[in-house]
């Protein structure tokens, strides 16, 4: 009896570390699915489809992206956050629900902290400061005597409350001294329809979805919100050149729920960081205006973690909440 319970003992062990390199070859054996917890249209959902196409060529199985925006991202994270941790449903997403809503909202159906597993750092994205041509403000100086003059009936978009996009609007409000108002859509694309059409004057938005328009000339980039001018814009100023110190960028992540086994995490972070160096990805992302991430796995999880404190000071200066 003892020689066949060590000998199961032994079978059981020895299946159990062989498991690991068995699933991380094998994965993924079916589709995946990717939720963006935003709209389709924005810079979310541009750079999920650029990583789910690459995923699916070289892994031979379909990546299918899924959005399901609402409640600043919290949503569609929660939908990752209580699915099966078996690789097969992940979450790219912009900073919200993984590390400012947990500063904006009083309660959370999900810890942000605990309730996934880092992955990659897909991309870096500038935030520029964009203008309907009819605003008659060609910098940020002439912005901020125009919000000045016109006291509490400037609106200015965003893709959400709590977004970074509406953050770096509050931080303009907080740093400049004016009296401007938040207006929140449910994602990026509806707020950029909504500046196109006049019906707000100016935004917030990441480069991705407002270099085409820039280029286009449809809307007028009059400054970016990071620390240094953007390689897609060079001739836009940083908005630090007109207020010392003021700095807002974006990213997009990707991460699993918690507890997804370490080999299917290692096959994507593994499969990522070569897509990201592809010649081809470079140059699309380029073309948006973003940069390829280099931070993979645990490096990623320090990365949010940072993120999470920068950002829940900035919250708690800027006053903004939801509840």
């Amino acid at each position: 009896m003892y020689r066949y319970c060590r000998r199961w003992v032994l079978a059981v062990c020895g299946a159990i570390l062989l498991s690991g390199p068995a699933l991380a070859q094998d994965y993924p054996s079916r589709p995946v699915k990717i939720i963006v917890p935003f709209p389709a249209g924005g810079s979310n959902d541009i750079i999920a489809r650029i990583v789910a196409q690459k995923l699916a060529e070289r892994t031979g199985q379909t990546f299918v992206v899924e959005n399901r925006g609402g409640a600043g991202g919290n949503i569609g994270a929660e939908t990752v956050a209580s699915t099966d941790p078996d690789g097969y449903t992940l979450l790219l997403t912009a900073p919200p629900p993984l590390t400012i809503n947990g500063s904006l909202y009083k309660k959370l159906p999900f810890d942000p902290a605990k309730a996934f597993a880092p992955v990659a750092l897909i991309a870096s994205v500038p935030i520029v400061l964009v203008v309907n041509p009819s605003v008659p403000a060609k910098n940020v100086g002439e912005l901020i005597a125009l919000a000045k003059a016109r006291p509490g009936t400037m609106n200015f978009g965003s893709s959400g409350i709590g977004s970074t996009n509406h953050l770096a609007g509050e931080l303009l409000k907080s740093m400049a001294g004016i009296d401007i108002v938040h207006v929140p859509y449910r994602g990026a694309a509806p707020a950029m329809n909504d500046l196109l059409a006049g019906q707000i004057p100016f935004m917030f938005d990441n480069m991705p979805a407002v270099l085409p328009q820039v280029q286009g000339k449809a809307i007028n980039a009059i400054a970016v919100a990071g620390a240094k001018r953007a390689d897609a814009l060079p001739d836009v100023p940083v908005v630090a050149e007109t207020i010392p110190g003021f700095e807002a960028s974006s990213w997009f992540g990707l991460v699993a729920p918690a507890k997804t086994p370490q080999p299917a995490l290692a096959k994507l972070s593994g499969e990522l960081e070569t897509i990201l160096k592809m010649p081809d990805v470079k140059k699309r992302l380029a073309e948006l205006g973003a940069e390829p991430g280099t931070v993979f796995g645990g490096a990623f999880g320090q990365f949010m973690a940072d993120e999470t404190t920068k950002w829940g000071k900035l919250v708690k200066t800027s006053g903004a909440t939801v509840d």
